[in-house]
């Protein structure tokens, strides 16, 4: 039995889907989509996201 482990750690590569900053949020919704969000746009929109999402995943404490 093999099992793979996916890595959902967030890199300089991903950009934020409303300004292509750099993304520190990823948010998962029920359908299987995905929207990923610089640390700005994650805290404007956070009420809303934590009513929709499915999974947060919040890197948001790295930022220096």
């Amino acid at each position: 039995m093999s099992t793979t482990v996916y890595d959902e750690s967030l890199t300089a590569a991903d950009r934020c889907d409303r300004c292509g900053a750099q993304a520190y949020l990823r948010v998962n919704f029920e359908n299987g989509g995905e929207l990923l969000f610089c640390a700005h746009h994650a805290r404007a929109h956070s009420d809303k996201l934590s009513q929709v999402a499915l999974k947060i995943h919040d890197e948001t404490d790295k930022i220096v």
